[in-house]
Order: structure tokens, then sequence, then C-alpha cells
């Protein structure tokens, strides 16, 4: 896919998606705009890493190309859903909040370590609203990694299904509500952040605001500088950057910023650097008043390499520490690297190790004969995956799309033999792919095959036994890459003793948006059994997207013009070449409808973004005032039930109720408080947003400015959306393959691997 570009031209940034991702987001840092490529010899190229010549399209635009094919979605039971899924989380998440005050008791403690606003008070609500809508980027601390939006679940914990939660119950009392009201416009902050605030700080909200008005920045979008205008206004002369409640509240708020941007923890010397340019005076105070609260907890784990350095510590502590590496170097222990993070995602991850140690070390490592003679009727590496099924609690298998085709034969296999197997998708489309890979649609239509969501919520699957635990034998999960460590420690701890875990996915995928990289550290931590599917994604865009995975942007034959690439100037051509694409060239040249066609960019702003794209989609395919808060029926649309997860649908219809629509099958009922924060328009959708799906068509959207963010990951996963044909509206001339080679995915800080590799003995 080697091309020349022509000049580029350059659009708005987004920033980390993390607010702005929270609607429909699986959200991380995206952004957009538009370049223009051809071929060596000044010629445009025919297809996105094809030598073919593109067709004739409307205004002479490179159209693209296969046949059409449909996306069905898959219909949920309509007799689980009497619970909705978002009610049975939050029941779900009050049940583990009151684990991990157990898990807090229990715990020996912290392993030791070591006036007004300024300008108008307004512009605090116009920067939260611009935040959270997504037009500016969130705190840019840690902008280098993806960000990503902030998950309501606590630690994880085995629990019985869930009930309802009761609405009024976790909502903030109105009184509470109007008692930090009073307190904002005492600051001159704006008074409706007071339901966020209320939320943030619970019961006595408006009192601990009022004695640390630094606690502000609990509320998503609010920085350090809006916060210490705050503070001036209530304190007065009492305000001071050396305030101890101040570095405290900015030593979670930069943890926080961690989580969204994958880390589930910050080496030392990091966090103190990043607190030293938040104008803390004193940045190993602050930590250690932040541990000592026990609003942080700190770790010392043994470094991976051995004979690396240790890990820089504070200046304060150099001696000490000094000290405490020579006595541990003198034992044999080595260096450590001490580690500080928000207890919220300490505890998911040690409990996500607890378990996976639990699952791997109950089986005893000899292969029983009915999974032998199961597995003598397989071949290749679905044989190979039997073996290992047969004698492991925990298998890990990778693959392309193809490779599902191995742990559906796994499941037909297990379930064959008598064993209570399951499989689990983390969408809707990635079940219908599953069964497709199936001899019967039998074991789809039965409940074999599952959402993740709807299993852990109990809406879906096996259900579970008095324990808590899932009735089950064998789990196996597919498109294990999205897991962050929360929702991996839900499922882990709810396996009962002696059942099987298989976790199958492409590791060459974008890392989960929330906090973690499960997949990627079960990989590199060696504790059990990996099985590398030898079967290839077929065709031209098989090819492509493999060449990709390894860093190489091959050019691919497509005789069907299977692949184009469509270049272009600057921003408004791009999104003028992609509605022309989405709505006329490729229906009428290859029938696949506009509603069978995806569209995939960087990020939600700027000119060539999700919104940009979306608003002219609309105005397009569905025209109409948007009189149901900017909605019609017929719109489509991403939903995200839950902060980090996203949905796609249509717009059915609104009412007193809320926004009705129509996602997977299944009737959503949105509450018109609700709407403006987790419904967007979804014709255009970030890789993020779109991973775990795919459709018949995909366009994918590459303005100039876009060159910033691309990496190997993300072009590999935006490439893979599309089933049977893939337009590129190029404009980032050489930065996509010099992104296809040498930019992989970023390095994110977890204790997952050293947690592992200390319980749970080296796979064979």
């Amino acid at each position: 896919m080697s091309t020349e570009p022509e000049p580029p031209s350059t659009t708005e940034n987004t920033g980390p998606g993390t607010p702005d991702d929270a609607p429909p987001a699986e959200g991380s840092p995206e952004t957009g705009s538009v370049a223009a490529p051809a071929d060596g010899d000044g010629t445009t190229p025919g297809s996105a890493a094809a030598g073919s010549t593109p067709g004739p399209a409307p205004d002479d635009a490179t159209v693209p190309g296969p046949d059409g094919a449909t996306v069905p979605e898959s219909a949920a039971d309509e007799s689980a859903r009497k619970l909705s899924e978002a009610e049975a989380e939050l029941a779900a998440q009050k049940l583990e909040r009151e684990r991990i005050e157990r898990r807090k008791a229990e715990k020996q403690g912290p392993i030791p370590a070591g006036t007004k606003l300024s300008g108008k008070a307004a512009d605090l609500l116009a920067a939260v609203r611009a935040v959270e809508s997504g037009e500016k980027p969130t705190a840019t601390v840690f902008a280098d990694a993806e960000a990503a939006p902030p998950r309501a679940a606590p630690e994880p914990v085995r629990r019985p299904q869930p009930v309802a939660a009761d609405p009024v119950a976790t909502a903030p009392a109105p009184d509470t509500v109007e008692a930090v009201r009073r307190v904002l416009a005492g600051g001159g902050a704006p008074e409706a952040l007071a339901p966020q605030v209320a939320a943030a700080l619970g019961e006595g909200a408006a009192e601990a605001l009022g004695e640390d008005p630094w606690q502000l920045l609990r509320v998503p979008g609010v920085r350090p500088e809006q916060a210490d205008g705050f503070a001036r206004a209530l304190l007065g002369a009492q305000c001071a950057p050396d305030d101890e409640r101040r570095g405290r509240a900015v030593t979670v708020w930069l943890l926080e910023q961690a989580a969204l941007a994958g880390h589930t923890a910050l080496e030392l010397p990091t966090l103190t650097a990043a607190l030293a340019r938040q104008g803390v005076p004193d940045a190993d105070a602050a930590v250690q008043g932040t541990l000592a609260e026990g609003e942080a907890l700190a770790f010392q784990d043994a470094l991976e390499e051995p004979g690396a350095a240790p890990a820089p510590v504070a200046a304060s502590e150099e001696s000490e520490e000094s000290e405490d590496a020579d006595e541990d170097n003198a034992e044999g222990t080595g260096p450590v690297r001490v580690l500080v993070g928000l207890e919220r995602y300490a505890l998911a991850e040690e409990s996500l190790a607890d378990g996976l140690a639990r699952v791997a070390n109950a089986l005893a490592k000899e292969t029983s004969t009915p999974w032998e003679s199961a597995a003598a009727r397989a071949s290749g590496s679905t044989a190979e995956l039997i073996r290992a099924v047969a004698g492991h609690g925990v298998v890990v298998h990778t693959g392309g799309e193809a490779a599902r085709a191995e742990p559906a034969a796994l499941l037909a296999a297990a379930r064959s033999l008598g064993v209570r197997a399951f499989a689990a998708c983390h969408t809707p489309d990635g079940r219908r792919r599953l069964a497709a890979h199936l001899d019967s649609a039998d074991d789809a239509a039965d409940g074999f095959v599952v959402t993740l969501p709807g299993l852990l919520s109990g809406a879906e699957g096996p259900g579970r036994d008095a324990e808590g635990a899932f009735a089950l034998d064998l789990l196996i999960l597919l498109d294990a890459p999205q897991l962050d460590v929360e929702s991996a420690a839900m499922v882990v701890e709810s396996l009962p003793d002696g059942a099987r875990l298989v976790l199958s996915g492409d590791p060459a995928l974008l890392w989960s948006a929330g906090p973690g990289r499960v997949f990627a550290d079960l990989l590199a931590a060696r504790v059990c059994p990996q099985v590398a599917s030898r079967v290839p994604d077929q065709g031209p865009l098989g090819e492509l997207v493999s060449g990709v995975g390894i860093g190489e942007l091959n050019r691919v034959e497509a005789p069907g013009k299977e692949i184009v690439i469509v270049p272009v100037r600057d921003a408004g051509e791009a999104v003028h070449r992609t509605v022309q694409l989405v709505s006329d060239s490729v229906p009428r040249a290859f029938g696949i409808a506009a509603g069978e066609a995806v569209v995939v960019t960087p990020g939600h702003g700027g000119a060539a973004g999700t919104r940009a794209l979306n608003a002219a989609l609309k105005e397009r395919l569905n025209p109409g005032p948007g009189r149901f808060g900017g909605f019609d029926p017929g719109d489509r649309i991403a939903y995200s039930p839950v902060p980090g997860r996203t949905v796609t649908g249509r717009v059915v219809a609104a009412d007193a109720e809320g926004l009705h629509l129509s996602c997977a099958g299944a009737a959503v009922v949105v509450p018109k408080e609700r709407v403006e924060h987790s419904v967007r328009h979804g014709w255009a959708l970030t890789a993020h947003q779109a991973v775990g799906s795919r459709w018949p068509a995909a366009v994918v959207v590459l303005p100039g400015d876009a060159a910033q963010v691309l990496s190997r990951p993300w072009v590999y996963t935006a490439f893979g959306r599309a089933e049977r044909h893939l337009s590129v509206v190029h404009g980032v001339e050489q930065a996509l393959p010099a992104a296809v080679a040498g930019i992989t995915a970023k390095p994110r800080t977890t204790r997952l691997p050293v947690l592992l590799r200390t319980q749970v003995p080296a796979a064979d």
C-alpha cells in the first residue's frame, strides 16, 4: 500500500476520549483532518493497498467496491430483558462497593514506600461542558497514552445475580444537591455542577466541598487551575499552593488521568514529576499524604528484567531507599520499582491475579480420554487448543478473524462431551460472527453464545449458583484484548472452582478502553499455555490486514475492488467524499446499503471527526429537525449504557419516558435527562467504538492531522472493520505507512505480569 502523497491540509485535533467518549465511546484520544496520496507516477492509486484501478464515481471520486451483505444483528432474549443492563450493573456496583470496604478492613495497610474564579464563572461551566462534549481534550498530562473513559465498576467480586437498582436510592438527594449548589455559588463556580459534585462526593458533599474546595477535581472535566480558582474564592488568603489538601487532590486527579490513559498505577518518579508540573511544591509530601489518607496505595514490585537499574526515587527518600535496595540485593531479592495507584484499580488487579491463579492451579495437568477423543477428531491448531484446554485451567488463544472457527469448534466439542460450555463475545455482532462458524445455529439459539455484558448482568447465559458463581464448566471469552482490568476481574471472580477459562483474541487490535492490558499482560507473563492459530484471513482484505499486523503496508491485488483509496486534499473534501461513498457510490455500484456501512475516523472533534461526519451523513441519509434532543426516528445512533461501552442502533420514537431505541434487536429507553450524555449519532464511529463489530463495508477517514495519533494497532483495527469492502479516504501522506511500520501500542503501566508470576507456575 505504498503511495506518494500530495500536499496535506490540517484540521482541529480532538483530545482524549473521556467525557467525550463516554456516550458511545470505547474511547481513547483520536483526531481528525486530511491530505492526499498518489502513486509514484502521479496517478491516483486504485486501491488502498491494491494495484487495481478504482471504478468511476460521481463527481470524479474514486469508488469502492465489492458485493454487499447485510449485517444481521442477533436478537436479544426478550424474557431476559425485564431487567435493564444499566440497572443490573448499578446493582452489581453497589454490592461490589460493599466488598471493597470489607477488603479495605482486611488489608494490613499500604506497603510502605517510602475571591472568585479567574475569569467569569461561566468559563468553568463552558470548559467542563467543552470537555464532556469533546470540543476540548481532558487533561493532557498523559496525552501520549491512549485515553479511556472511567469505568463505574469497582473491585470485582463473586456475587449472586443482581437485582434491579432503585433509581431514587442511587440518585443524589435533592437537599444534598441544593446544599452543594449554595457552596458552588459562594465560590463563583457554575451551579449546574451541583448534581455531579453530589454524586461524586456522596452524602455530606456540601460540607466536604466547603472544607476542601479542591474536591471539585473529582468532577470529570474539571482541571486543577479551575479548582484553584474556586478554592481562592472560598478560602481567600488561606489558599496557598502548598496546601496539603491541594497536593492530595491533585495526586488523586493525576492517578485518575493515568487510568484514563490505560495505566493501573504510576511509577513514583513519573507521579512526582507530574505533580511538579502542576505546581505542587513538595511532590513527595503530597504523595505521602495521599497514601496516609488511604486515597491511594503504594507497591514495591521486583523489576522484570534481571540486571535492570532500580527505579529512581524521590530525593527526600533517596538515602532510605538506597539502603533498602542494598539490603534487598544482599538478600538476593533484586531491585524493585515503587508504584502508586488508586485503590479501585489496585484491588481489581490483585483480585484478577488471585482469580486467575485459582483457576489455573485448580486442574491437574493431564489429558482425559474424552477430551483426547475430541482432539483426535480435530486437526491443526484446533486439536492443539482442545488438548490445552483438557489439561489446564487457563488457556490463551491468539488469531485473526478466521481463527474464530477454532473456539467455535472447541465450544461444539465441549458440549458434545456434556461439558457446560459457553462462549461470550463483547458485542451482539461478535456473537453473530462466532455463530457463523458453528455447524448448527442451535448452539447460538440455545443461549450457548452470549454477550459479555449480558453474562455479567445475568440477562444471558447459564445464570449463577447459590454462591454467585457462573453455572458452567468452560467459558470461552472472545475479543479478549477489549477486556479492561475491572471487567476481567468480574469474569474471573465469577468462575466456579474447577472451571476452565479460554481467552481468545487478536493481540494486534487496540487495547481496552479502560485501564489495564489484560490480554497482553497474560501473554507476557507466560503462565498458561498459548495456542496460536495458523488459520490466515482470506482475500485481499485479509492479506492487507495481516500485513499491517506485522508492520507492513503491502500493495494488494484487489480485482474486485475490495480495497480502494480515495485521495483528498482537505477536511471539506474528506467529508464530501465520505458522504458520497456511503450514500451513493457503494450502494449504487455494489448493492451495499448505507445502513450496512460504517465510517471510522480517528476522533470525535475536528473538521473530519465523528461530529462533523455524522452531521453531514444525517443531512444526506435521514434529514430532520432533530426534535427529540437532536434526534429523529430512523437516525443511526451509538449508545453508551455505561461509560466505556458502546452499542449501535436506531432511534424508534420519543415520548415522556425518553428516547426509544432499537439496539441489536432489543428495545431500549433512555431517560431524557441522560440522552445528551449517553447517545450520539452513529453513522461515523471511532476505532474504539467500532472494535468488536464488523460491517459489509467500511470507510476509514484519515484526515491530515490524524498523522499525530496513527499507530499500527489503530490502522489494524480500523481496516479490519470491513468484511467485504474497504475505502480509505486518504489525506495523511506517508504518515500511514510510517505509522504501520514503526508506531506500536503505547506502553501501559500495570502490575498484572508481576502478580501472576508470583502466584502461577510457569506454563509448560
